[in-house]
């Protein structure tokens, strides 16, 4: 059976279409409605659509107006822009004030591909993160982006949801469960948990088949809140005692971070992480860069079978 193909600003697209029931949401926009999939909404919601053009810090500021008049505002443009132009907006008229503002950053990490380091955003979930009352979400797929946006309405407070713009394989289902702070194992495994965020779920899935070829069991873990981090990952660690995350995003502050930092006050087990190490990427192909850049299958596994030999004492 073919592998169904959806990019997550598509799936966000839907679920923002639905949040719309609630008259409040409001979708605010930066001149990328087209690019960021708001484009639906805007059609069929003309009066609860803004337009502030190519003016990020602006759009956060509207947004934060918006919240203090008891609107749900969903701001989108790409992460490079937004949350990473915008930041100190996001920081003292959102986070300070905890304000129900939706932050919707597109096109981030290598997969962006031929935009280039510019446009990849290799670091919104590090910056978005460290600030106080934010929600971080990267979802693994479109189904799950969908269901991001819907449950972001419902919560009070700031929350940053990470999408991207390439076509990548749909590995959850409508009636997959989806709580954000509760990460969900998708393969149990007793020798390693691969633990992933965003598209290298899929990545993670594909690594574990290859280390059941070696014989070695992997349990893969879609972790798709970032913050707050599910404590239940302590569980997890205890059970395997070694780890391997992954994630297209730096490897300083991401995903790989938040499990080391939970787990080394928790339950101290080695961690190997995988991502992008301290560099900026490039113009290419989203295949190529994810190759060049170590973030395939063939390292995630590289990474599991560390770990599992730290663990036996071997490293």
């Amino acid at each position: 059976m073919k592998q169904k193909l959806d990019s997550t600003r598509e799936g966000f697209g839907r679920g923002l279409l639905k949040a719309g029931a609630n008259k409040n949401v409001v979708s605010v926009n930066a001149d990328l409605s087209e690019s960021c999939r708001t484009v639906d909404f805007k059609n069929k919601y003309p009066e609860r659509f803004v337009e502030v053009g190519v003016a990020e810090q602006n759009l956060m500021g509207v947004a934060a107006g918006l919240a203090l008049a008891g609107k749900i505002p969903f701001i989108s443009s790409f992460a490079c822009f937004s949350p990473a132009r915008n930041w100190d907006q996001l920081r003292i008229s959102v986070c300070y004030s905890n304000l129900n503002v939706k932050i919707v950053g597109s096109h981030a990490g290598l997969i962006t591909g031929e935009d280039g380091a510019s446009h990849q955003a290799l670091e919104d979930i590090a910056i978005t993160r460290c600030l106080p009352n934010m929600t971080v979400i990267v979802p693994c797929d479109a189904v799950e982006a969908e269901k991001a946006a819907i449950e972001a309405a419902k919560i009070n407070g700031p929350v940053y949801i990470r999408v991207g713009r390439l076509k990548i394989p749909v590995i959850t289902k409508e009636n997959s469960r989806f709580e954000l702070g509760k990460a969900n194992v998708l393969r149990k495994g007793k020798d390693v948990a691969i633990v992933a965020c965003g598209e290298m779920v899929y990545k993670a899935l594909l690594a574990a088949r290859l280390l059941e070829k070696e014989n070695i069991s992997a349990s893969v873990v879609n972790c798709h809140t970032i913050k707050p981090i599910d404590k239940n990952l302590i569980r997890i660690a205890k059970e395997v005692k070694a780890i391997a995350t992954a994630e297209d995003h730096q490897i300083t502050g991401g995903l790989g971070s938040a499990v080391s930092e939970l787990l080394s006050e928790n339950y101290p087990v080695p961690v190997v992480r995988v991502g992008v190490k301290d560099t900026f990427g490039e113009s290419g192909k989203p295949e190529e860069l994810l190759k060049k850049y170590g973030l395939t299958e063939n390292d995630i596994a590289k990474a599991a079978k560390k770990a599992i030999m730290m663990k036996n004492g071997k490293l």
